[in-house]
């Protein structure tokens, strides 16, 4: 069984591959054309953001988590994000491991509720204070029509409602929320009254978008993207904040147009933006989509996870 459950990953990649073949072939064509320094920064930014994604989780709990393993598992995470939508797959491994290290389900569930908070809000931060440092960066009306703004938020306000309703009229639910809010609580004091923790938290939150925005720049440089490098990092994190709340697995789709929007928005030519954001994703999600599926296979076999 555990034989058959690692080659799953490399079944899916397989899968991924072929039904994709056409936006492959077209990202590694203006990845040829691309100047190779800049691509080489990209590839490591791309894995820069492992350690990062690494070093927050460790600081969302106060044990110490076996760092090759710790790391090993980010690898796989990044697999496993591509099968379930949005970032139930890298939820699910994680959580696994820190269940396997000893973690109770309870303080492992907080911890990784605690990482998605820190992350959630460093990006959204950071996204702030550059929109605020850089005004016009990007032309926020061709991101949003002039009628989408009230049923958005109409929307959104409709789920937060039936959220309520639901946390209010059924008890066995407002229980278990109101039991695993006290535990997230007790784990995000315990973990910030200890200054490396909260440093590993919050620095690596900040770090983990900061990187990804950098490999953006750094394909946007290779091929050639003529807008300012601050306003690609703002088109980055828009363009994410934006899609995280589309549950499609690994933001396939979903990102390449919301990226292409934003960078058109920042200034850029649609077909050059086009061309950024195909080769952008061959770094970030293709190429590394088949070591991470060998990592979680070999994770699975190992029973890391």
């Amino acid at each position: 069984m555990r034989l058959l459950l690692g080659l799953v990953p490399l079944a899916f990649v397989a899968f991924l591959a072929v039904r994709h073949r056409a936006v492959l072939a077209e990202g590694f064509h203006h990845l040829a054309t691309a100047e190779w320094p800049w691509l080489l920064a990209a590839c490591g930014a791309t894995c820069l953001t492992w350690v990062a994604m690494a070093v927050t989780r460790q600081g969302a709990v106060v044990e110490r988590l076996p760092g090759l393993r710790l790391l090993a598992t980010q690898v796989a995470a990044t697999a496993a994000n591509h099968m379930l939508p949005t970032g139930l797959g890298s939820s699910a491994v994680n959580l696994r491991f820190m269940t396997v290290c000893g973690l109770p389900l309870a303080r492992s569930s907080a911890a990784l509720a605690l990482y998605l908070l820190a992350e959630s809000i460093a990006r959204v931060g950071l996204l702030a204070v550059l929109l605020i440092a850089f005004p016009g960066a990007l032309r926020l009306g061709t991101l949003l029509p002039d009628d989408a703004a009230g049923p958005l938020l109409l929307a959104l306000g409709a789920v937060a409602v039936v959220a309520a309703a639901v946390l209010v009229l059924v008890g066995r639910l407002r229980r278990a929320a109101v039991s695993f809010l006290r535990t997230a609580l007790d784990e995000a004091r315990s973990v910030h009254t200890r200054p490396a923790r909260a440093l590993a938290l919050w620095g690596g939150s900040l770090a983990f978008p900061a990187l990804q925005a950098a490999g953006l720049v750094a394909v946007g440089l290779a091929l050639g993207l003529e807008i300012p490098l601050w306003h690609t990092v703002v088109a980055y994190l828009a363009a994410t904040v934006a899609v995280a709340v589309i549950p499609t697995p690994g933001g396939l789709g979903s990102v390449e147009a919301a990226l292409i929007v934003a960078l058109v928005a920042a200034g850029s030519p649609a077909a050059v933006a086009t061309a950024v954001v195909l080769a952008y994703r061959v770094i970030t999600v293709w190429l590394p989509l088949l070591p991470g599926a060998l990592t979680l296979g070999a994770l699975v076999r190992l029973k890391v996870i």
